[in-house]
């Protein structure tokens, strides 16, 4: 699971370490090559953590004692149409780009460290209040986690007394996100304007029967399509696909990824366990040289651009007794280049980019000398997405009812698999998107993420034991939990004003307001965790 250091940039290293995994999973989970020498592409991401690194030393090029965790390694190209969300019921995962996988994988390792954690205290018997206690607090068998300190009786602070959620990063830790194209949206629209071999935007439908403010309301919701409109940058919009094909209600990956400068990496899930300290932040994107445009990358994410409203806020930073803070708050990341050769070298799937070629002959049509475009290989984006996340770091499995395909998987390279997935259309291979079961529900989708994070809360015991030792009945930060009747309840409920998920509802809706032209993709949030029940077992019980 690791790589020790060396005098490589740590750029190229977090790129070999993602590229060495995705080199060793089955060739069922990759893309095509056919027999005339055209192949399938697609985009490749990988979350990597770096650990011994300090957070404000982004120095690269020395030989350094950090090591390198590969965490979750993801592909795919393809999102739901918006008609086909309202009849997913939480089992069918909306937006399978790269990116997004590889955050969802990054939440899904993230719950399983958590577990396993809270399984090794169990047990080796350790008594709560020793767990939490000043002097032991920094002491755990997680290389990633640990408890989170209490704050001295009689601290000052604007969060409840009881310092929940209960787990934070290891101080030492940083996450780094490597992709192998850019991301899709704002951060690309000069590569895309430049990519182009017909630069003309999609046109967007003028209704003349409609009022003008209909026109403006059909207008926004057009110029969210990927290409419409080239000129105006630094808006949200939707994921690109085909010219010719339903519209989604997925924001491009470069939008997602800048709300995630708010939110953190962590989920609706994981937040409810894992305190948003600096260290959960994204500290760097990494990205292929010839993939990255300053000027959109500084557009999109950067502190002068479109984010820039958000200079500043917090919602709200406390200081932990230790000195460190905690809270949410817009933190940008570094965008850092691997040279293109090198990508090159490592990665044989990806999209074939035009490229400028000089006539040295005249041709029909063209003045001596001129630029023509030529495409070098036949190519076509693949339909299948691939996951990959690594085994919690203690050696207890999470107890979980689904097959995740790690038995399949023992290990990949030096790491253990915790997850292993090959998806096609948002589903598990070998299943229909039409008719969506729980059997063929990704361990990523909403509704095994929910599950997974109750389970967690029901079978650790000593978790239910330090609820009930710390936390009061009007102030339990785990009751949108415990009395959500659906996955909308779940994800919006909140407490007061002091409430962990309050306080990230609260920052992720500025946010979404800074971002001009945010819709939400509605229409799968009715159902409840019951969807995870067999339905053969659930008529039966209907009957009886």
């Amino acid at each position: 699971m690791s790589e020790t250091s060396s005098a490589a940039p740590l750029a190229s290293r977090i790129a070999s370490l993602v590229h060495a995994h995705f080199d060793a999973l089955p060739a069922r989970s990759k893309p095509k090559i056919f027999p005339d020498g055209s192949r399938e592409w697609i985009p490749m991401t990988g979350i990597v953590a770096v650990k011994g690194l300090q957070y404000n030393d982004l120095t690269i090029g020395n030989t350094r004692s950090e090591s390198l965790h590969c965490i979750s390694v993801t592909s795919g190209a393809k999102c739901l149409p918006a008609s086909h969300v309202p009849r997913c019921q939480g089992l069918v995962l909306h937006d399978c780009h790269a990116e997004i996988l590889a955050i969802r994988a990054f939440n899904y390792w993230l719950l399983t460290e958590c577990h396993a954690l809270l399984i090794e205290e169990s047990k080796n018997t350790i008594n709560i209040d020793q767990a939490l206690g000043v002097e032991d607090i920094h002491i755990s068998k997680s290389p990633f986690i640990r408890r989170r300190q209490p704050a001295p009786q009689g601290t000052s602070t604007s969060t409840p007394s009881v310092n929940w959620p209960p787990f934070e990063i290891q101080p030492d830790v940083k996450f780094y996100m490597y992709c192998t194209c850019a991301p899709c949206g704002d951060a690309s629209m000069e590569l895309c304007m430049a990519a182009q071999e017909d630069a003309t935007p999609w046109e967007v439908t003028r209704h003349t029967d409609m009022s003008p403010t209909d026109q403006d309301d059909l207008q926004e919701e057009n110029l969210l399509d990927g290409r419409a409109h080239f000129s105006l940058l630094g808006v949200v919009r939707r994921k690109p696909a085909r010219m010719d094909a339903e519209s989604t209600r997925s924001k491009s990956c470069s939008d997602k990824l800048a709300l995630r400068q708010v939110s953190s990496l962590l989920s609706c899930e994981t937040s409810r366990l894992v305190s948003p300290t600096e260290n959960v932040y994204l500290a760097g994107l990494v990205l292929p040289e010839d993939e990255i445009s300053r000027v959109g990358c500084e557009r999109a994410f950067g502190e002068n651009g479109r984010m820039r409203g958000l200079a500043g806020r917090s919602w709200p930073i406390n200081m932990d007794h230790d000195g460190s803070a905690t809270g949410y708050r817009f933190r940008p990341f570094e965008v850092l280049s691997v040279p293109a050769e090198e990508v090159e070298a490592l990665w044989p799937f990806a999209k074939p980019k035009a490229v400028q070629t000089r006539s040295v002959l005249p041709h029909e049509g063209q003045s001596d000398g001129t630029d023509s475009t030529v495409v070098l290989k036949k190519s076509k984006p693949g339909n299948v997405s691939s996951i990959w996340t690594a085994a919690s770091s203690l050696p207890h499995p999470c107890v979980m009812t689904m097959d995740t395909g790690s038995k399949n998987l023992p290990n990949l390279g030096r790491s253990r698999t915790g997850l292993y997935e090959t998806i096609i259309n948002g589903v598990k291979q070998g299943n229909r998107l039409a008719t969506p079961t729980a059997r063929g529900a990704s361990s990523l989708s909403r509704a095994k993420l929910w599950g997974l994070l109750r389970n967690i809360l029901r079978s650790t015991e000593c978790l239910r034991e330090y609820e009930s030792q710390s936390l009061e009945e009007d102030n339990d930060p785990l009751r949108s939990i415990k009395d959500a009747s659906s996955y909308e309840d779940f994800k919006r409920t909140g407490g007061d004003v002091t409430d962990p998920h309050h306080i990230r509802q609260e920052a992720m809706r500025d946010a979404k307001n800074v971002l001009k032209g945010w819709a939400p993709n509605t229409g799968d949030e009715g159902w409840n965790l019951d969807v995870l029940v067999d339905s053969k077992k659930r008529k039966s019980e209907g009957v009886q």
